[in-house]
């Protein structure tokens, strides 16, 4: 039986965009199995359980193992300053699990490719060790990958962390990018996660191909860039596949019964066309109670529609990631009287929210987002224009493509610098989103991107041609 096997990251969002991509591979190769290999993260990411389970409940060529969790010596724990290390180390450690589960799948089928998670470019010793050809597939865009693959020359220039350049740092086919605003894990030069990301950016053109998760239109200078050789400096670039955007339906949660409507979706059927703003910050984005003050007051005084989606603030352990899931108490970490003023116009979800529906709802007209690439996909798709509030990860840098590059956002402050945003800028920058030309002019802008991206997922469009592409170069029999 002919099979391929992916490797995510245990991110939900990864996951999700992983069985996305396994999705649109069935469609083009039906008889095809996919084993998709699940390993524990050293952190709380999040349950991803339901959905693994709803998954395998609808799609039976989708098989997923579970490889025994990898404990971590506190001499790791201990000293990993991003939630981004301590997956690497648990990669790394996973390989011997790895092996014997790829061996064993082979015991009843050929699998014809591997596909990693950016994040697990570890597990390519195992794959080369088994004549596996592997690809990555990377879960950002085409910009941030460049600049990936153009770490290891931006590397041997200079000997300064970026945290401590005041400079502008070129990479092919991305507008200059102040030093401060690369990828989180990649500001200090001596810190593990650094390390990590630098050896994956090695191992990067060493595979059979990059599958990225955006299309040819929204990103063609970055996209080209790297086709032309100009990101990787030393050795070829690896064909890409640019197969995106995979948009997912809002069926991670699970609870509550299948075909009742959401609430906040009801709410927003009772709302004028295009009036509302939507604020949601992915499933790691947190704030202090002291941010979400500053939130609702800007919010209140704006005079706008919203919808806006609360979190727990973090818990000050070490954990580095999400607090257990438990409903926030609005009234304690929200300002008095503001759910009751605002209640005819504002309507406050707790935890989690139906991201997909939501934005593709007539009611709303803009989105408040920590510009997690899943979420700024979703966006693009639903023709919605963004107000950019970078929290973690690679999310400043997208912030600078989407603002000054791809131009359909503004940003929510003019300097991410402390991260912490006023009452006064909330208020500013959400009226100037919905009310000023500037906003409209965006808005044009993303509904000219949502057309393309539905082309390029048509038939005879470019993300379609590249999807048959990289199924064709599997020489499945």
């Amino acid at each position: 039986m002919d099979a391929i096997a992916l490797y995510p990251s245990p991110a939900i969002g990864h996951l999700i965009s992983m069985v996305e991509l396994a999705k649109l591979i069935l469609n083009q190769k039906p008889s095809l199995y996919i084993h998709i290999i699940i390993f524990e993260p050293p952190y709380n990411a999040g349950s991803t359980a339901p959905y693994i389970n709803k998954v395998s409940a609808t799609i039976p060529s989708i098989i997923f193992h579970h490889l025994p969790s990898v404990t971590l010596p506190p001499s790791v724990t201990s000293t990993c300053r991003h939630h981004e290390s301590l997956t690497f180390e648990v990669l790394r450690l996973n390989n011997p699990n790895l092996q014997q589960t790829l061996l064993s799948i082979s015991n009843d089928y050929t699998i014809y490719a591997f596909i990693a998670d950016f994040f697990c470019y570890a597990s390519l010793s195992v794959t080369a060790q088994l004549n596996i050809p592997s690809y990555f597939f990377f879960t950002s865009g085409a910009g941030f990958l460049s600049s990936i693959l153009y770490l290891p020359t931006i590397h041997r220039n200079t000997n300064k962390s970026f945290k401590d350049m005041d400079t502008l740092i070129h990479i092919p086919g991305v507008p200059p990018m102040p030093a401060k605003d690369m990828a989180k894990p990649l500001l200090e030069r001596g810190d593990k996660a650094y390390q990590f990301l630098l050896d994956g950016s090695i191992h990067f053109p060493k595979s059979a191909g990059i599958i990225l998760n955006t299309f040819d239109s929204l990103e063609p200078r970055a996209a080209k860039a790297m086709r032309d050789g100009l990101s990787v400096t030393d050795g070829p670039t690896p064909p890409l596949y640019c197969i995106g955007p995979l948009i997912v339906s809002d069926d991670r949660s699970s609870g509550g019964a299948v075909d009742q409507k959401p609430e906040c979706l009801s709410w927003l059927d009772t709302q004028p066309s295009k009036s509302v703003i939507f604020l949601c910050f992915g499933s790691l984005g947190l704030f202090s109670v002291a941010q979400l003050t500053e939130i609702a007051l800007g919010l209140e005084r704006s005079g706008q529609r919203f919808l806006w989606v609360v979190k727990n603030p973090p818990c000050n352990d070490k954990n580095m990631a999400i607090p257990e899931e438990s409903d926030p108490d609005l009234d304690t970490i929200l300002p008095a009287g503001f759910l009751d003023r605002t209640k005819e116009r504002g309507f406050v979800l707790k935890s989690w929210a139906p991201q997909v529906a939501i934005l593709n709802h007539d009611a709303i007209s803009g989105f408040v987002t920590h510009c997690g690439w899943n979420s700024v996909l979703e966006a693009v798709y639903a023709g919605v224009p963004m107000l950019a509030w970078p929290l973690y990860a690679e999310q400043r840098f997208n912030r600078i493509l989407l603002v000054e590059e791809i131009k359909i956002a503004l940003p929510m402050m003019e300097s991410t610098e402390n991260g912490f945003v006023s009452s006064s800028e909330v208020e500013k920058r959400v009226r100037e989103l919905m009310e000023s030309a500037e906003g409209n002019w965006i808005r044009k802008q993303i509904i000219a991107m949502k057309n393309d991206a539905k082309e390029a997922l048509s038939e005879g469009g470019s993300s379609r041609a590249a999807l048959s592409k990289l199924v064709e170069s599997w020489k499945l029999k």
